[in-house]
């Protein structure tokens, strides 16, 4: 599988959740063994069977009509994928793979993630995403962000706009 159908694969398996959403299609992309998982939340799992039940009763229902994704950078190995985004999405329903259980906040939240998706036999066999929950946490105002050692995430978004896409 060369790079370029890397992406391709990529782009198909996000549209197929974020715009079909179809929990089967996006499982399609994948190998039999493939795992998913979201690691400030451990949501997600392993195995086909398993990710089609993940995907069609959490995941995609759990995606806030207006979601919008905005990939910043990626990198493409020989057999590997890495893509920064920025997520933004009204908090106003459950998002159980982003804040599981915490009720809906009406406030809009903006996550830059990295996804690392490895690919086997001309399928996806992996698929782990990380972003930083203290900021996530901050701004549906579950903790306050004065007085942490942290960025405020506005700053993080800027710069990724601005200075990783130049």
């Amino acid at each position: 599988m060369n790079q370029e159908e890397m992406v391709a694969l990529w782009e198909q398996h996000t549209a197929y959740e974020f715009v079909v959403k179809d929990a089967d299609l996006a499982v399609a992309t994948m190998v039999e063994d493939a795992s998913v998982m979201h690691l400030p939340t451990m949501s997600g799992g392993f195995g086909k069977k398993y990710l089609r039940g993940y995907y069609r009763d959490i995941f995609i229902p759990g995606i806030p009509q207006n979601t919008i994704t905005e990939t910043v950078d990626r990198s493409v190995g020989s057999d590997f994928l890495v893509e920064e985004i920025i997520m933004r999405m009204p908090h106003d329903q459950e998002i159980p793979f982003l804040l599981p259980g915490l009720a809906p906040t009406g406030r809009t939240v903006e996550v830059p993630l990295v996804a690392m998706v490895k690919f086997r036999d001309g399928l996806m066999a992996s698929e782990r995403l990380y972003w930083d929950q203290a900021a996530v946490f901050t701004q549906v105002g579950l903790i306050a962000a004065e007085g942490l050692p942290m960025a405020e995430f506005t700053e993080v978004t800027r710069f990724l706009r601005e200075k990783v896409t130049s």
